[in-house]
């Protein structure tokens, strides 16, 4: 739904070399990566183990984006350890599909984005 907003910058984007993925059906600019042609095409078979479990658990898993204390934003790294450990507590608290979750922390908040 705000593809329309980034698209007048687009061209300079890619002449950053930033990647620009997009959910949503298309049709988009070349360049763009359309998602949902790539989760339709994706295959239903999980892969073997060895190739998507971590080396480290200590190892980057995500990036969120958070305000920091300058206001700005910057990239926090979260640990594959850190992620397992926020999932943790749904099961802790015996959360299931079926609950609904409301957040008053910002997404861009580790608490409230994972």
């Amino acid at each position: 739904d705000l593809f329309a907003v980034v698209e007048p910058i687009l061209p300079s984007l890619q002449e950053d070399g930033i990647a620009v993925w997009v959910l949503g059906s298309g049709p988009y600019p070349p360049g763009v990566v359309a998602l949902q042609e790539l989760l339709d095409a994706a295959s239903q078979e999980l892969e073997p183990e060895d190739a998507w479990q971590p080396e480290d658990m200590n190892d980057t898993c995500l990036y969120i984006f958070t305000s920091g204390t300058t206001g700005l934003p910057k990239a926090a790294r979260v640990s594959h350890l850190k992620s397992i450990m926020c999932l943790s507590f749904y099961e802790l608290v015996g959360a299931s599909s079926r609950d609904v979750i409301y957040l008053a922390l910002p997404l861009y908040h580790m608490a409230g984005s994972l």
